[in-house]
């Protein structure tokens, strides 16, 4: 197992190399000079060629990139363009905002669409499965910047339940949490009605219930466990995409989290702050693929089986 984890963490380094070099190869074309930048439209010619001298912008495309990566593994991913504060403190403190609204939506699509998916499978074509499906239909085309406007104009201007803007308390993050967890809450109620719906007509199921199992023992010790691995694959899935979706939520609702900093630093070509964030949400999302992979072993023992055989083998 330990052999596996290892494995899959060797995987993650090409990935994100990958993602580093693809991000600074497209932001060393875009249009826009650091050094005029930094200094200004009315320096003189020289202090920009002395500027672009010191910071390394006259090598050629590899060395520069070379030493990125090199002062990257050193914690060091430069200075802002725009504010001259390093980037690794800016995004660190940044982050606790996104990571807990894209975890804090995910929570909440997972206690609402799991239940609602399996209770959608066991009562097919009933009442209960047509809303349920109703909802999913619903909260997959409507766009996640109207919801938020939405809730905004229900729960904040209308009802005075909860703030709409900043990020002062807990309460400040139940309307963004629920704008942002609608395309998570609906894939995760269609997949597990779906793997649901073909777990309970299997052999198995019905062997069960001959044995005078009882059904919930059926339903959730049985079926759902085994309907569990396309699912933790949705929602692994879905939280990548959240963190790139709080962009949008974070812009309606004013939190200070690494979306918003994203914007502000692409508006203002701040190259060290764009590819460093990029960066950092590519590591995240790497970390929870792996996190989904060691999940699947746990649910499903056949695959820590598969790989001990395969182990065996080689011995």
């Amino acid at each position: 197992m330990l052999k596996y984890i290892i494995k899959r963490i060797l995987w993650i380094i090409p990935v994100i190399l990958g993602v580093s070099f693809f991000i600074f190869f497209i932001m060393d074309f875009t249009p826009g000079d650091p050094a005029i930048m930094i200094l200004g439209e009315g320096a003189k010619p020289e202090e920009y060629e002395a500027l672009r001298n010191e910071m390394g912008l006259n090598d050629n495309f590899f060395v520069r990139y070379i030493r990125y990566v090199s002062n990257a593994l050193k914690g060091d991913f430069g200075r802002s363009y725009r504010t001259n504060i390093p980037v690794f403190e800016e995004i660190t403190s940044r982050l606790p905002y996104t990571l807990n609204l894209a975890v804090t939506s995910t929570i909440i699509a997972i206690i609402i669409g799991l239940p609602l998916g399996v209770l959608s499978a066991v009562k097919q074509y009933t009442a209960i499965d047509n809303i349920s499906l109703g909802i999913s239909l619903i909260l997959t085309s409507m766009p996640a910047f109207w919801f938020a406007l939405m809730c905004i104009l229900l729960f904040s201007l209308t009802l005075e339940w909860l703030p709409s803007l900043g990020a002062d308390s807990w309460k400040h993050f139940i309307l963004p949490a629920a704008a942002a967890c609608t395309n998570t809450l609906a894939s995760t109620l269609r997949m597990t009605r779906s793997t649901m719906l073909e777990e309970i007509r299997q052999d198995y199921i019905r062997t069960a219930r001959a044995k005078g199992a009882k059904e919930k023992t059926v339903i959730f010790g049985h079926a759902l466990r085994n309907a569990l691995l396309p699912v933790v694959t949705v929602i692994g899935v879905n939280f990548g995409l959240a963190l790139g979706g709080t962009i949008v939520i974070e812009q309606v609702f004013a939190l200070p989290g690494l979306g918003q900093l994203m914007i502000n630093a692409v508006r203002s070509k701040d190259v060290p702050m764009v590819i460093a964030s990029i960066l950092f949400s590519a590591i995240i999302a790497s970390l929870v693929n792996l996190l989904v992979d060691i999940v699947y072993v746990y649910i499903d023992p056949r695959l820590k089986s598969e790989y001990s055989t395969v182990k065996a083998k080689k011995v």
